[in-house]
């Protein structure tokens, strides 16, 4: 296989989703619209950003940008998101911030105490080597492929996500984790040594069998005993409760089974997907607009909603509607149809030169936290533009 071949991101839709014409709900005016004010709010954003650092969210009331640094696993989505703008407007001042921020995020490829460098290095490296070619970006993506694999543990069968909270957890495993999967994939393709690939679908196995509930729903901590590979603790971080299913939580088991379907075409993977895709979508406490509360087992009008979680379950379901087909293919373009209309509403997406240059509002990141509740956030414009680059590849089929 081609050094350059695999990387899709956005592009994959076009390979794995075959449109029905006159099946699309949404036009390319919308599409249009939508991408060229995504860019245009995104100059905003570049004005404000300090170098060093890296946008995080942004307090109206204080009219404060939050910023974080390279090391914050949220940092790769402001250089991703700049780059699938790039893809779309051909705009040189995006790619140049972009390629600024990588400058600066390029010192994580050695980090071993994370395991959110899928997010940090593959949503952003990942999609300039996609988009320029630039060879030393597939270095920079192949160390970190390295660093990520180290944290595995193959007595437990999975990569241990953090090394916090040693006082609750030996060995904790987020849901979050199946999101960094795609990397590895990538690595062994591009390498030639499936180590990484081997890594992943071992993590992917393991969290298949110890991470879900009999509905379908997921756990967002497991904890194992990296001695013997038991399970010791079935826990939340982010959730209402142990037993609730934290909304974003669900959009990433989605998304992550998707992608390893997409990756390595075991069918055990799209059976899955399925599975948490019908435990999201028939949910009775998503609102009418199809954006979520922050977890599926709270709801009431003074309960936040999660644009991110929304975002990220759009973009799943728009490559899972290729992946099926008849009526259970248009029931997942019409749920992603569904959200993308919802979060480009003004409920939703702020007016260009407003909050703080980010493009939706309404996200939340750690509730029982007190953390980052009703902000915009990177991560959600990160899957909003990519499903909407989706999208536009459906159109242009």
């Amino acid at each position: 296989m081609k050094k350059m071949a695999g990387l899709g991101l956005a592009v994959i839709i076009a390979t794995s989703v075959k449109a029905q014409p006159g099946k699309l709900a949404l036009t390319d005016d919308f599409v249009d619209k939508n991408l060229k004010e995504a860019a245009a709010q995104y100059h905003t954003l570049i004005q404000r950003v300090p170098e060093g650092v890296f946008p995080r969210n942004y307090i109206k009331a204080d009219d404060k940008l939050v910023t974080a640094k390279s090391n914050s696993w949220i940092s790769g989505f402001y250089p991703g998101t700049l780059l699938y703008l790039y893809e779309y407007t051909r705009d040189a001042e995006l790619l140049k911030e972009a390629e600024n921020r990588l400058q600066l995020l390029e010192k994580e490829k050695n980090n071993k105490g994370t395991h959110d460098l899928g997010f940090m290095l593959y949503c952003s490296f990942g999609n300039a080597l996609r988009l320029t070619g630039n060879p030393h970006y597939q270095d920079v993506l192949l160390t970190g492929a390295e660093s990520l694999a180290s944290r595995f543990n193959p007595t437990v069968g999975c990569i241990r996500s953090w090394d916090h909270n040693g006082d609750k957890w030996k060995f904790p495993v987020i849901i979050d984790n199946m999101m960094n999967l795609e990397f590895l994939n990538w690595a062994s393709r591009v390498s030639g040594n499936p180590k990484y690939a081997d890594i992943s679908k071992t993590h992917a196995n393991t969290t298949l069998k110890n991470h879900f509930r009999a509905d379908n729903s997921s756990y967002h901590v497991i904890d194992y005993d990296p001695e013997t590979g038991a399970v010791l603790h079935k826990h939340t971080h982010q959730g209402a409760s142990h037993e609730s299913a934290w909304a974003r939580g669900q959009a990433w088991g989605l998304y992550g089974y998707i992608l390893m379907f997409r990756d390595t075409q075991d069918k055990t993977y799209l059976k899955q997907a399925r599975n948490i895709a019908t435990f999201i979508l028939d949910e009775s406490s998503t609102p009418e607009d199809g954006i979520p509360y922050w977890d599926y087992s709270v709801s009431g009008p003074d309960v936040p909603r999660d644009a991110s979680a929304a975002a990220i379950t759009a973009s799943a379901l728009l490559e899972l509607s290729g992946m099926v087909k008849g009526k259970e293919s248009k029931r997942y373009l019409q749920a992603a149809e569904h959200i993308l209309t919802s979060l480009s509403s003004a409920a939703y997406k702020a007016p260009i030169g407003t909050n703080g240059g980010f493009i939706l509002e309404h996200s939340t990141g750690h509730f029982p936290g007190n953390s980052e509740i009703d902000v915009p956030l990177s991560y959600a414009d990160y899957y909003y533009v990519e499903a909407l680059l989706r999208y536009k590849h459906l159109l242009d089929q």
